[in-house]
């Protein structure tokens, strides 16, 4: 979605894996804030080596963390009720990836979904997802190719 929907061409993953796009907080209401009062983003060098993998900058592979820092400005700044610190939240996104079903590469490819498959429907996607996460919706947020 996010390299159909930016005129900057992506960077795809040479392995071409699904990769996270963003760990972002809601409120009760279902809103998203943005954008609120944290700690300055720090680095992060001993997460970096699989944040690198699981959530790359796809738009300019040559800066990971700026992407990062923004998204810790934007997002994980929010998050501050069940996620303690900056290093927490992007250990967040890690586990979630890899323990907590969260690894949609492999749900996808355990059902024999591919990334650029032409003939793979948003059905045949829920449906691998839901079959892994006890038959919970997963949200969605598609995208038209132009």
């Amino acid at each position: 979605a996010v390299c159909n929907s930016n005129p900057t061409p992506c960077k795809d993953p040479p392995d071409k894996l699904f990769t996270v796009h963003g760990l972002w907080p809601s409120d009760s209401n279902g809103n998203d804030p943005k954008y609120c009062k944290a700690p300055p983003y720090q680095t992060i060098k001993i997460l970096e080596p699989q944040l690198v993998i699981i959530w790359p900058n796809v738009l300019n592979r040559n800066d990971h963390e700026g992407f990062w820092r923004k998204q810790w400005e934007k997002h994980g700044s929010c998050a501050s009720s069940p996620i303690q610190n900056q290093k927490h939240y992007f250990d967040t996104v890690i586990k979630m990836y890899k323990t907590q079903k969260q690894n949609v590469s492999e749900i996808l490819s355990k059902a024999n979904i591919k990334p650029g498959r032409k003939n793979t429907t948003l059905v045949d996607i829920e449906n691998a997802i839901r079959n892994v996460i006890n038959n919970m919706t997963p949200k969605f947020k598609c995208q038209k190719n132009p």
